[in-house]
């Protein structure tokens, strides 16, 4: 490429990075999709002890290649109270080794991989009509594009040595670490991904294009950038979760301006990282964030102590009252007026959600306060399904529009489902977590592990769901009604397991049989509330045929 292209140079990096981006977003969409349940059952399996939970939080990072989303999944647990915050943190700390790992496993140069990912991804996503191996082909495409980005950085990069304008500025990043920090910090930020951004920078190292010091500096800013994805994504997240989060990003944040200050001040040599400028800089990455687990992880209940008084429980007068999205002056315009129904239905959805998240720690340990908020969630929702009921008939009356009137007796039908899901848990599980707390009774351990993954199943999809009402995706769409045969097979094969437990005379399972058995059939009802919302988009497009999901298409 010419030096005199600028203009051309710069589409071409700016071009390699977006495809940089967004496959790495490729396969961390994949891995969601196909193995969601999977990787949440691993990260609360994996939390009894601070090493385990750590090196779950590894194990999923590596997987999702993303240790932003493993934040997120922690955050999830342990705002229900499914998971302790120290064993979050723990989890935390292991996702953020794991995603230096894997930006170490990216940067392996082997050309030859790319034609196998692709010709095997394409096949398997096109030909396959389970989605598994779909999500699985996804998954091997987008770490075939990761690679032919990266050889498009290096490729639009190599002329660029001798361009005296780019030596001047790299040289000037080269003696302000402080600034390539924070340009390092922003861009992991701006593209919600530590690790494209950090295979960016290192790739740049590699060409010769971004001296040592400058790649190090913005390396070690990519990981405040990364802690500070999270944040941002948990602002309005439990009290206790956020404690998590702003932990982390103390100690990941903190330790990475610390790490900078060192290697500034005493400017020991990187020689014993690496014979070249890219190993060296990959390789203090990785050694930062293994030395920040092996740090950090003895004195993960100190540093949420010090969280705790940073993120304090707000206080009740700066409690607002939630203000309704259904506005009376838009029933003039039907497409505005259900815009407004929909946000409705969507916050609906969201209090559902958070029962559902809430409920589960009750049958571990009874709470009067937390139960008591269940239901006055649940009161909430009933007003909220009445309310909608009420506007949708006067948009009814108002509009001749048939598109409007389908709409809007569709939105209707997701109010009411939704409040069934919130009486199923406010009546059914409440009165059945109570009444094993009261009779003092115990799942066993196998019981109660089932009810556990039961419960992530299903909470997961119902996040799921929600996701599709505001996208109306038809692939997420077609998903979430796959999602509810996986769901039923799951339950009948749950109700199998038990009864042969109560065969083999376990005391436990005698005693907890009625609980374990309705509840199991409580979730079942709820996960079919939230599928309910893909049918009318299904409906659109042929996928849903006479109430069945139709496997020939896609």
């Amino acid at each position: 490429m010419s030096e005199s292209s600028p203009l051309l140079f710069l589409l071409h990096v700016a071009g390699a990075a977006a495809l940089l981006i967004w496959a790495v977003r490729l396969v961390r969409t994949g891995v969601e999709r196909g193995w969601s349940v999977p990787l949440r059952r691993l990260l609360r399996q994996g939390a009894d002890r601070r090493v385990a939970a750590a090196l779950s939080g590894t194990a999923a990072a590596i997987v999702l290649q993303s240790s932003t989303a493993v934040a997120i999944l922690t955050a999830n647990f342990v705002g229900a109270g499914t998971l302790a915050a120290a064993a979050g943190l723990a989890i935390l700390l292991g996702a953020d080794l794991g995603s230096a790992i894997v930006a170490q496993i990216l940067l392996t140069r082997a050309d030859w991989l790319v034609p196998v990912l692709l010709v095997a991804g394409v096949a398997m996503f096109l030909k396959s009509q389970s989605r598994d191996y779909r999500m699985a082909g996804r998954v091997l495409i987008g770490l075939a594009l990761i690679f032919v980005s990266l050889t498009m950085i290096r490729d639009a990069t190599e002329p660029l040595r001798d361009s005296k304008g780019l030596v001047s500025a790299m040289t000037y990043l080269g003696g302000d670490p402080v600034t390539a920090f924070v340009i390092g910090a922003v861009f992991a930020w701006a593209v919600h991904s530590s690790v494209a951004a950090v295979l960016l920078f290192v790739t740049l190292a590699a060409q010769g294009v971004l001296p040592v010091t400058a790649g190090v500096a913005m390396v070690l800013g990519a990981n405040l950038g990364g802690a500070i994805i999270a944040y941002v994504l948990t602002l309005r997240a439990e009290v206790e979760a956020r404690r998590v989060i702003v932990a982390n990003l103390a100690l990941r944040g903190g330790g990475a301006a610390v790490a900078l200050f060192a290697l500034s001040a005493f400017a020991p040599p990187l020689d014993y990282l690496g014979a070249t400028a890219a190993r060296q800089v990959i390789n203090l990455h990785l050694a930062f964030n293994l030395a920040l687990l092996l740090l950090a992880l003895p004195l993960t209940r100190p540093v949420l102590s010090l969280a705790s008084r940073w993120i304090a429980p707000p206080a009740e007068a700066a409690n607002l009252t939630r203000i309704s999205a259904l506005d009376p002056a838009a029933l003039s315009q039907p497409d505005r007026a259900l815009a407004c129904a929909a946000r409705e239905v969507l916050q609906m959805g969201e209090g559902v959600e958070a029962m559902l998240r809430s409920v589960i720690g009750l049958y571990e340990t009874w709470d009067d306060t937390a139960a008591n908020a269940i239901r006055d969630k649940e009161t909430e929702i009933d007003k909220m399904h009445i309310a909608i009921k009420l506007y949708l008939a006067k948009l009814h009356r108002s509009s001749a529009d048939e598109d409007a009137t389908r709409r809007s007796l569709e939105l209707a039908d997701m109010a009411v489902n939704l409040e069934s899901a919130g009486n199923t848990i406010a009546d059914v599980m409440l009165a059945l977590a109570i009444r094993r707390d009261q009779s003092g009774s115990s799942f066993s351990d196998k019981g109660w592990k089932e009810i556990r993954d039961f419960h992530d199943r299903v909470l997961s999809n119902a996040q799921s769901g929600l996701n599709v009402l505001m996208t109306m995706n038809p692939d997420a769409a077609r998903a979430l009604v796959e999602e509810k045969d996986r769901v039923r097979d799951m339950e009948q094969n749950l109700q199998r397991s038990h009864l042969d437990r109560l065969k083999q005379g376990l005391t436990e399972s005698i005693e907890t049989s009625n609980i374990h058995q309705e509840t199991l059939r409580a979730l079942k009802q709820v996960n079919s509330a939230f599928t309910m919302i893909a049918y009318p988009i299904l409906s659109e497009t042929g996928d849903l045929l006479s109430s069945r999901l139709n496997r020939q298409q896609g």
